[in-house]
Order: C-alpha cells, then sequence, then structure tokens
C-alpha cells in the first residue's frame, strides 16, 4: 500500500487534531507532527499545584459543539469527562459579588425580568434591555458582521453591553467586545440578530435560552452539561492523542525543532526544513502554527497570504493559581466563581472557584482560586512582575470575597500573544486567505485558534477539517 504523507506544523490541540484525522480516517496516511517547543498541547498545560492536577490553561471545553467530547471519545478518554457542578456565578460590581441572573446567553440577558429582579445592573438597565423588543431597526444581513459591542448597545444599551457581555465574552477572547467579531466570538447572537430586529424576540424564535454563567441551552428542557472537561487535566487528551499518533504505523512526532523553511519538494509535493537541518518530505502540509511563525513560511510563496496573517492582532494574558487555607473564607463558597467588568478597572477580569466548580479538585481544607488578568487594552498585570501580580491578585480577591489570610502557595503563568483579536469582517478575511493558500500553494492549509475562534472545540474542528480538504483533494 502506498503511503502519503502529511506534516503538520504546530503541535497544540489544533495540529493535534489535524493529524489525528490523517491516520484515523485514512490507513493509508501517516504523519510527522513538528512542534518547536519541547512539550506537546500548546496552551493546554496541567500540572501539579497544591497537591492536585490543575490545568495551567483552558479547563474545559463547550460541550455543545461535539469535536472535543467526540475526540475525547476516540482516544479513549470518555469515562473520564466530567462536568462542573454548578452553573451559578457572580459578577463583581459596585463593591461587591452579585449573583448573575438566569436567561443570561452569552451574557445577553434573553429574560429580562430575571434581570430586573436581580442587582447585578441597575434597575434602568433591565428597562433599556426591554426596549429592544419596540425599537426601530432592522435585521442584520445575511452576509453581514459586525462588532459584537455595537450589536448589544444598539438593541440593549451600553449597561448590558459593559456590564454583562463584555465581561464574558470580551473576557473570554481577552478582547473588548467594541472590536471582537459577532460571527467569530458570537454566531448564535448574530444569528438571532438576522432573524429578527430584535434580539429578545431572535433567541426566543431559535429556541434558546440561558444560564446564569451566559452559555447557550435548549429550550427542550434537556439539562445537558454547558461545558467539560477531563478528569486529571486536559493534559491527558494530549498526552492520548501524542501517543497514538507516535504509534501509528510510519508516523513520527517531533518536539523541539521548528519549521524553518517551506518548499516544493518532488512529485508536486512538499518540503519543510526543521531547525536541526533535517526536511520532511511529504504530500501535504497543514499549518497549525500560530500567524506569526506561520507567516515567515508563505511569504516566499503567497505574499498576501503572508500580509494577512501578519495583520492578525494578538492579546496576552496572565494566570495566577492561589491556594487559601479554608478558614479564610468568611463563608463556604457557592458557584463557579465571577467575572469582573472592565467599567470596574481592576487587574483581575475573572476569578475560578475550583472545588466548588469541578468536585474532582475539592482538597479538604483548602481552597484553590484560579485568577485570570489581561485584556487587549489593559497590559498591567503583563507589566508587573510575579510578586508584584501575585499582591496585586491576592489584594483584589479578598476585596471581591472578604478573605482573611494571604495565601499558602501560589503559581503565575503567563500566556504572551495567546488570544487573535478577531475583527469585524475576520471569517470573510480567512475565507479569501484560504482560497489565496489553495491557489499559490496547493497541499497547503492553515489551522489554528487566529482562524474561526479560541475554544478548543473550534481549535479541534478546524484542525480536523484542514486535514480533510487536503485528504479530499480540496
Amino acid at each position: 500500500m502506498n503511503v502519503t504523507r502529511l506534516a503538520v506544523i504546530g503541535g497544540g490541540i489544533s495540529g493535534l487534531a489535524a493529524a489525528w484525522e490523517a491516520i484515523s480516517g485514512d490507513p493509508s496516511w501517516s504523519v510527522t507532527l513538528i512542534e518547536s517547543s519541547p512539550r506537546l498541547g500548546g496552551k493546554i498545560a496541567t500540572e501539579e499545584f497544591a497537591g492536585i492536577e490543575v490545568d495551567m490553561g483552558p479547563d474545559s471545553f463547550l460541550a455543545r459543539v461535539p469535536a472535543a467530547a467526540q475526540l475525547a471519545r476516540e482516544v479513549g478518554l470518555g469515562d473520564e469527562l466530567v462536568a462542573p457542578a454548578t452553573g451559578q456565578a457572580w459578577l463583581w460590581a459596585r463593591h461587591r459579588l452579585r449573583a448573575l441572573p438566569t436567561g443570561l446567553v452569552l451574557g445577553v440577558p434573553a429574560d429580562v425580568a430575571a434581570l430586573a429582579r436581580s442587582s447585578v445592573l441597575p434597575r434602568s438597565a433591565a428597562a433599556r434591555a426591554a426596549l429592544d423588543l419596540v425599537l426601530p431597526g432592522r435585521p442584520v444581513g445575511a452576509g453581514e458582521d459586525i462588532a459584537i459591542g455595537e450589536l448589544i448597545r444598539r438593541r440593549m444599551g451600553s449597561t448590558v453591553q459593559l456590564g454583562l457581555v463584555d465581561p464574558l465574552l470580551g473576557g473570554i477572547n481577552a478582547g473588548h467586545t467594541d472590536r471582537l467579531s459577532a460571527a467569530v466570538v458570537a454566531p448564535q447572537l448574530l444569528a438571532a440578530a438576522r432573524r429578527d430586529r430584535s434580539l429578545l424576540r431572535g433567541l426566543r424564535a431559535a429556541g434558546t435560552s440561558g444560564t446564569a454563567s451566559g452559555a447557550v441551552t435548549s429550550t427542550t428542557g434537556a439539562a445537558a452539561p454547558v461545558f467539560l472537561t477531563v478528569r486529571g487535566g486536559l493534559q491527558r487528551l494530549v498526552e492520548a492523542l501524542g501517543r497514538q499518533i507516535a504509534a501509528s504505523p510510519g508516523s513520527e512526532v517531533i518536539t523541539g525543532e521548528a519549521a524553518v523553511g517551506l518548499e516544493r519538494g518532488v512529485d508536486n509535493g512538499w518540503s519543510v526544513r526543521l531547525t536541526g537541518g533535517r526536511s520532511v518530505e511529504c504530500a501535504a502540509v497543514v499549518m497549525a502554527c500560530p500567524p506569526a511563525a506561520a507567516a515567515p513560511l508563505l511569504a516566499p510563496l503567497s505574499p498576501p497570504a503572508a500580509t494577512s496573517l501578519r495583520l492578525i492582532t494578538t492579546s496576552s494574558v496572565a494566570l495566577t493559581l492561589l491556594a487559601y487555607p479554608e478558614t479564610t473564607l468568611p463563608a463556604p463558597l457557592v458557584g463557579s466563581g465571577f467575572l469582573v467588568p472592565r467599567t470596574e478597572r481592576r487587574v483581575l477580569t475573572a476569578a475560578s472557584w475550583l472545588g466548588p466548580k469541578w468536585p474532582h479538585l475539592a482538597t479538604p481544607g483548602r481552597v484553590l482560586i484560579r485568577a485570570s488578568a489581561g485584556r487587549v487594552d489593559d497590559g498591567r498585570a503583563l507589566a508587573m512582575d510575579d510578586d508584584q501580580l501575585t499582591d496585586r491578585v491576592h489584594m483584589e480577591l479578598a476585596s471581591a470575597m472578604g478573605l482573611r489570610r494571604k495565601p499558602l502557595e501560589v503559581r503565575v503563568h503567563r500566556w504572551p500573544d495567546a488570544f487573535p483579536q478577531f475583527a469585524v469582517g475576520h471569517l470573510d478575511m480567512v475565507a479569501g486567505l484560504e482560497a489565496r493558500i489553495s491557489r499559490d500553494a496547493p497541499g497547503v492549509a492553515l489551522a489554528g485558534a487566529a482562524l474561526r475562534g479560541v475554544g478548543i472545540a473550534a481549535c479541534i474542528t478546524g484542525g480536523r477539517a484542514a486535514t480533510a480538504r487536503l485528504r479530499d483533494g480540496e
């Protein structure tokens, strides 16, 4: 049997998914997976902290997008998938934590009455949100994109935008909703806005309701989990993929070497040159590395494509893990954590309470907190050294939660340029970019968070789709 080799540049979850699609989808394909760092997984990293395994990057994936859970089952981790114990979350606003109301869809209050009953925003904000039902306007056009902030502000006012939607969607993307594409970051909201000039009617027509944490659920009544993770940490998914790819006949996994050149090879194939001097000869290439790494490789082959990649901007974040004695709390924690609106001018953007959120991470006598900081327009956290950052994060956590003692253990992880920023029209740009590459460099495909979204499920979907397109000759 003739074997077709695929080279995958980048060993994050997108590259791992691309490689897995090749070896699991067609026995005549083999893979060389190339990762410049010493380890696979990219932003997925699980480390021991305070006696348990804790994710230092993303800690879960969306359950409603099936790609991640499906991949976990394919590599034998289906029985290890677990859901959060609670959907209750909080917002740190006007000097205290306030419970997020039910009925939020990606931060949008689909249940305006529940918003009015809550104290999370001033009462005037609920009245303004209700005007969405009567305000004139038009649905968003079928091929039109719009900034999330503009969409929400237009229909429900700036208080809902900055007080609810921006802390959730802006926080997830370390960006600002005034500059984030709804087509990429909130396609459910954009679909509702295309369905009806009223967001409320559009969401109801789609049959969606929400949770306190702002995720989308079905109004059909099924209590399916919104998020899932792997018991023991998401690094287990990375390790299972890496092992099985490396064990596939004819395949190999290379770490600690970067791709520094991409050239035409024999028989219309490709040659990938590595830092160690070796070249990988292959029939096709998936570039699943960040734009900053992909652009120089593409520049000699397709200068316009390289230029487009360089136009994608990024944002940086810092994650601080803190372990406290349980006695530091004034009362037991209820909920999964809290969000922080940018209007509060805090360094913190969000905090997760690990034990209440994930019972398998509960540690008797300890309280573990994952605290996030950093936005596209706020670099204070990245400018601080680790001691300064942990002191500031502790001070803000103590103010929000009433903590009475300092942490017993801390750890800081920095993720520079980790979050691509999706400008309005981003998907059209990506479509043009991919079309250009298919003309200038047939047999090369792109994958990764910078294309269609930062979520693990989105990255897996994109990685597998890139390989499928090459395999099918598209």
